[in-house]
């Protein structure tokens, strides 16, 4: 069934089961790479994108469920050659180890941080708690959310 989605900033019409998961769709119809698989379950954070400004796990969510909404994907908050300044930050303070989990990790800090511009540790902590990172890069994870809240 076709179904026209708005995802970072553009419609796009995908035939699409009403119920198939949105990670699906952007992965294998838009050919967007960011959000991975992990779970499947909504566990582990490695699909989240941002809907209508909250991150949300794309594996949990059918695609007919975001028809209307604005979808952004890690592809859609940098510009270009620009690094969006989480993606900077994530770098400078070397946060990745393997980088699976890294695009989810970021995707939650961006909507964290343009609903709370200066958010606490904890609200940090609190954030990111359905985001996993096996490599433990937990407390650089953290460095460099605080440096963007920071205005570093």
């Amino acid at each position: 069934m076709p179904l026209t989605i708005s995802v970072n900033g553009a419609p796009h019409t995908v035939d699409a089961d009403e119920e198939t998961p949105l990670l699906y769709v952007l992965r294998n119809d838009l050919k967007l790479k960011g959000a991975r698989f992990g779970c499947g379950v909504a566990q582990c954070g490695a699909c989240m994108v941002i809907i209508d400004g909250k991150a949300v796990p794309s594996c949990d969510i059918p695609v007919s469920a975001v028809v209307g909404k604005a979808i952004t994907t890690i592809e859609g908050i940098g510009g270009g050659d620009r690094l969006h300044p989480l993606q900077k930050a994530f770098i400078d303070e070397q946060a990745a180890q393997c980088g699976y989990c890294i695009s989810g990790i970021i995707m939650t800090a961006t909507a964290l941080l343009d609903t709370k511009p200066r958010p606490s540790d904890g609200e940090i902590r609190e954030a990111l708690a359905r985001n996993l990172c096996r490599c433990g890069t937990h407390q650089r994870i953290l460095r460099a959310i605080r440096r963007v809240a920071e205005g570093g």
